[in-house]
């Protein structure tokens, strides 16, 4: 049912960015629309991974490194062996706040990247929550699709601009100035809600899949809880100087204080962990058929006692 709806959303957003074309400039102005929206996928198709690993300054983990370095690959190279991808290449970026995403245009193709801060905040097993639920996107193609969304909103927003200047002088637009300001507020309004529709749609079901990839669901809904808290507090300035690329991270990367925050792209965090408790509940003591397992005895900025889960009995996210 999410495909179907992701598949809904996403020709509903295209139909939009064709519609403005039409209306700016008829039969001409929807071709070139739709031109314009495949050069511009294409390009993000090719380039937009490196260009967001360079926005946040991410460099490569060298597995011969050893340490924490090497226990963060070793990390991601079991979880993509449970969820049967190819080895994703791994990126830290020196930022303070406790976040994570991925990237790339397929799974032969794709990148994970952690921040330090959440190397920090979170413990081990709460790290294999996040890992996998990135390797949930990259399995679902989630990295690709939001690429696609973001490419077409922003050119939305591009189209409704050009139309101030240009829409007005076409025999064949009728709107008027009042329409184009109205096109303008509207047509960039209405894209953002179809995106953020479509990242709800797929952080739920990257959450759901990344339970099953690490095999306990209270792992990840722990971890969340932790990094909404960090992201509350600890501004993110490379996301905020880029909001278009919030949607890529596993939590909101935006200030509370923005106004960015009335179009989350990101469900509720209660309802996020309440699905992931539910489903740990539902699994009951067999759990998930899962090969990676914490080791007690390793060290690294994953070890600790296990937090508390999230409705607060006293148990750790193994149950």
């Amino acid at each position: 049912m999410s495909y179907l709806r992701t598949a809904i959303l996403l020709a509903a957003l295209t139909a939009l960015f064709m519609g403005i074309g039409f209306l700016i400039g008829g039969q001409t102005g929807m071709i070139i629309a739709l031109v314009m929206a495949g050069g511009m996928n294409l390009l993000a198709y090719w380039n937009s991974d490196k260009a967001v690993l360079r926005m946040y300054g991410a460099h490569p983990v060298d597995p011969n490194q050893g340490g924490d370095a090497r226990a963060l690959y070793d990390m991601v190279g079991e979880l993509a062996r449970n969820a049967n991808l190819p080895m994703p290449k791994v990126y830290i970026m020196d930022n303070p706040q406790p976040n994570a995403f991925a990237t790339g245009r397929n799974p032969e193709n794709a990148a994970v990247a952690v921040t330090t801060g959440l190397m920090q905040t979170v413990n081990r097993d709460e790290l294999a929550g996040v890992i996998a639920h990135e390797l949930a996107h990259i399995r679902h193609h989630d990295t690709l699709l939001m690429t696609i969304t973001a490419t077409i909103a922003g050119a939305i927003g591009m189209l409704a601009n050009f139309a101030l200047f240009f829409g007005g002088n076409r025999d064949n637009n009728h709107m008027g100035f009042i329409g184009t300001i109205a096109l303008m507020i509207l047509g960039p309004m209405a894209a953002g809600l179809v995106q953020m529709a479509i990242s709800r749609t797929r952080e739920y079901e990257a959450d759901k899949v990344g339970a099953e990839i690490c095999g306990q669901p209270l792992w990840l809904a722990s971890a969340l809880q932790k990094i909404a808290g960090g992201a509350a507090r600890i501004p993110n300035d490379e996301a905020e100087a880029n909001p278009a690329s919030a949607h890529l991270f596993i939590v909101n990367p935006l200030h509370g204080m923005r106004l960015d925050r009335m179009f989350a792209t990101h469900p509720p965090m209660e309802e996020r962990v309440a699905r992931l408790v539910t489903m740990s509940e539902t699994a009951g003591s067999a759990g998930f058929d899962c090969g990676y397992r914490d080791d007690p005895a390793s060290a690294g900025p994953w070890s600790g006692s296990v937090p508390e889960s999230p409705r607060g009995r006293s148990r750790g996210p193994w149950g």
